[in-house]
């Protein structure tokens, strides 16, 4: 089992459970489980219009993550990806429904609608007035008569939830949804499907493609479209999206299907925020998981035009789980660095030669990132040769700002230089090794012993000594063989390299949390990056 779920007859009320009792005493639950799962908000008084919202259970938070003042007063769950019973449904509404009546808001599938619809029906019998509005926000196939609610249905929460809040009536609230409906677009983008609990994982989507136009459910995208990151899965999005939107200003949802990273949706942010619709986009709902599709690698877009009643309801507070806020969206803002940090750098001078030289090298750290990350996959978190090519590349770029023709401010500037760009423990300690290797330098010392004086001061710093499964293990033979030739230093290189995969325990580095079983056999990849940089510059 790779889900934490118990049983799976029970992860929906396991689930519920969970909500409630980390709600601060906010929500409650009706009675009924297993087959009516129904989430109110324990302080309603039924002096207002009540919203009822709910569908099949995998989309979290929705439903229950927006029950709250000022969104939904009650949501009711069904089974993953399943629409509630109509007895599930109008248990909901007799609980919250008052004289001022209940406006259900329902996403345009099937089961959703004939369940809401007899239950609004059963409901007006007991004298209740109940209205229904239908999300339809998907623009994945423009000429489907009958268009699948997405994320957009969050507009409609919010600003319908705004409106009973505030005390309009029944008739109010449904208007404002429906032009909030009307108004509302959304298109989703995944690079994998979810897995159902209990069901086998369907894997239909290749590696390099992407499915674009897809629902919540884990049903197929409209089409395959080969996927190449970022920028391009949101210039794919909003070319479908653009065509549909007014000229005019729109607030954007950015929602996380359920299983892109963080950081992920806060790059596809980026690069939304400076698209093709990035001067008709006034407010930034996210980016947060808020509509998902159980662990969905994908991510999905919502618009709202604005109008200006709508404008002032969206940024109205709530007191929800789920709501992330709505923000302007403004320009990025750029603070100069402290005092300090702006180093004083020495005097750009050419040497052909030293840049050459050094040229090969990066091209040697940059060419070896796959392997490089590989090995590191085994001993750490994955990022060694990632790390290593970054700041290869970003030496490359600041070449010809080095003092190449002085080699003891070069050891400085290359110690600054990565000290800025190269991240992790490697990078500070890379930088303590060419600046100390530059004080070295500076006091007459020629390069072999300066280089050592670097890896003397890195050791120190760093604690690391041969034998403790480092890149020390092959830098340190390495500097003591450089007198007799390249080809000596690349050999010590190799054999300390080599060397390190016959040792089991790690002291020192982000191995030191690895087991030995895990250890064994795998060369350290810092170790390797040094003995491939003196085998190339040997050969």
């Amino acid at each position: 089992m790779k889900q934490f779920i118990n049983n799976k007859e029970d992860m929906v009320t396991d689930a519920i459970n969970g909500t409630i009792a980390a709600s601060g005493g906010k929500l409650a639950r009706l009675d009924g489980y297993p087959h009516i799962r129904v989430v109110v908000r324990s302080d309603w008084d039924k002096s207002k219009v009540a919203l009822v919202s709910g569908g099949g259970s995998g989309h979290e938070p929705a439903h229950a993550g927006f029950v709250g003042a000022g969104m939904l007063t009650a949501a009711v769950c069904g089974d993953v990806f399943a629409s509630p019973s109509a007895d599930a449904v109008l248990a909901g509404i007799l609980a919250v429904t008052g004289p001022a009546g209940c406006l259900l808001i329902v996403k345009n599938y099937t089961g959703d609608r004939l369940n809401f619809g007899l239950a609004a029906e059963r409901a007006r019998a007991f004298g209740h007035k109940v209205s229904m509005v239908i999300l339809d926000d998907d623009i994945a196939l423009p000429d489907l008569p009958q268009a699948r609610g997405l994320a957009g249905t969050l507009f409609v929460h919010k600003i319908a939830g705004a409106m009973a809040e505030n005390g309009a009536s029944l008739e109010e609230c449904a208007e404002a949804a429906k032009r909030v409906i009307n108004n509302s677009r959304s298109i989703g983008m995944s690079l994998d499907t979810c897995t159902v609990p209990g069901s086998p994982k369907e894997n239909r989507i290749p590696e390099g493609m992407a499915e674009l136009g897809l629902g919540i459910h884990g049903e197929a995208g409209v089409e395959q479209v080969a996927s190449s990151g970022s920028k391009d899965a949101v210039t794919k999005v909003v070319d479908k999206l653009a065509p549909t939107m007014a000229d005019a200003q729109h607030a954007v949802l950015i929602n996380n299907l359920g299983g892109a990273s963080v950081l992920e949706m806060s790059i596809l942010t980026q690069d939304l925020l400076s698209s093709d619709i990035k001067d008709r986009i006034k407010y930034v709902v996210g980016p947060n998981a808020m509509m998902t599709a159980l662990d969905m690698h994908g991510f999905s877009i919502s618009v709202v035009e604005l109008t200006k009643v709508d404008e002032a309801l969206l940024l109205q507070p709530v007191d929800v789980v789920g709501w992330p806020g709505c923000n302007p969206r403004t320009p990025t803002k750029v603070l100069p660095l402290p005092d300090g940090l702006s180093p004083i750098r020495a005097p750009a001078s050419p040497h052909a030669a030293t840049k050459a030289f050094l040229t090969t090298c990066c091209e040697i750290l940059i060419a070896s990132e796959a392997d490089l990350n590989v090995l590191d996959a085994k001993s750490g978190d994955g990022d060694t040769g990632s790390t290593l090519a970054t700041a290869a590349n970003a030496l490359i770029e600041a070449m010809d700002t080095l003092p190449l023709a002085d080699h003891t401010q070069l050891y400085r500037a290359i110690g600054l230089e990565l000290s800025q760009t190269m991240g992790g423990s490697s990078g500070v300690l890379l930088a303590i090794f060419f600046a100390a290797a530059g004080d070295a330098s500076a006091s007459g010392q020629p390069m072999r012993a300066a280089l050592q004086a670097g890896l003397e001061r890195m050791r120190q710093v760093g604690g690391a000594n041969p034998g403790d499964r480092t890149m020390v293990d092959a830098l340190a033979p390495a500097l003591d063989a450089l007198d007799a030739g390249l080809t000596s230093a690349s050999n010590a290189a190799r054999k300390g390299a080599d060397y390190t995969a016959t040792l089991t325990t790690a002291k020192a580095g982000r191995a030191t949390y690895i087991n030995a079983e895990q250890l064994e056999g795998h060369i350290d990849p810092g170790a390797e990056a040094v003995a491939r940089l003196f085998e190339h510059l040997a050969s």
